[in-house]
């Protein structure tokens, strides 16, 4: 048998071997499939209703930790600060905390610029970070709940005051009455003082 007659037998061999199996395979029962995996964690985010942010005085030195309500805005130093949302996940999975958050600055001259708006993540405070002279803020974290009062609860607090109060104070005296507005010209007298000019 020559080289090449070895050759193409081989090739047939080979052939019919990859035939038999592939019809092997074809006839075996299909394996069970995996069981459904659960969604993405991405759908798995937690909505909060409080975010936690640091903020530096860098002229002191001194580091506040603040808690605000979504859509509420607080004010550190010359910035104000009012999250959007507030996004966590479940404690079994990985750790990503973000928020949307806008920085208005109050400058010298009373005006409100906004220096930033997007995403702070708390896993990576330098990432987004606020850029200002004197104070620099950052997320720490998301929560469910604050030791401080909600915005609502301290709206309906003074509510309830004030339908406590009697409607005998709201009411203005009847006795009262307003005094005549002066002109810069004329000074006029109270009726209520007594005349005291003299005229001779």
């Amino acid at each position: 048998m020559s080289f090449f007659n070895l050759i193409s037998t081989g090739g047939l061999t080979l052939a019919a071997s990859l035939a038999v199996s592939a019809a092997t395979f074809a006839a075996s029962p299909a394996p069970a499939a995996p069981p459904v995996a659960p969604a993405a964690a991405g759908s798995d985010r937690i909505s909060n209703p409080v975010a936690e942010f640091a903020g530096i005085d860098k002229i002191t030195g001194r580091i506040i930790t603040f808690d605000v309500y979504i859509d509420e805005t607080v004010q550190f130093g010359a910035l104000q600060v009012t999250p959007r949302v507030c996004y966590s996940r479940p404690q079994n999975e990985q750790p990503k905390t973000d928020s949307f958050v806008e920085v208005d600055e109050i400058t010298l001259d009373r005006k409100i610029r906004r220096i930033f708006t997007g995403w702070m993540f708390a896993e990576s405070p330098g990432l987004n970070a606020v850029e200002h002279a004197v104070y620099d803020v950052w997320l720490k974290d998301c929560k469910q709940k604050s030791d401080v009062p909600a915005p609502d609860a301290t709206k309906a607090d003074t509510t309830d005051a004030d339908t406590s109060k009697p409607a005998a104070a709201k009411a203005k005296p009847a006795s009262a009455k307003p005094k005549p507005a002066a002109t810069p010209d004329v000074e006029q007298s109270d009726p209520a003082e007594p005349d005291t000019t003299t005229t001779n």
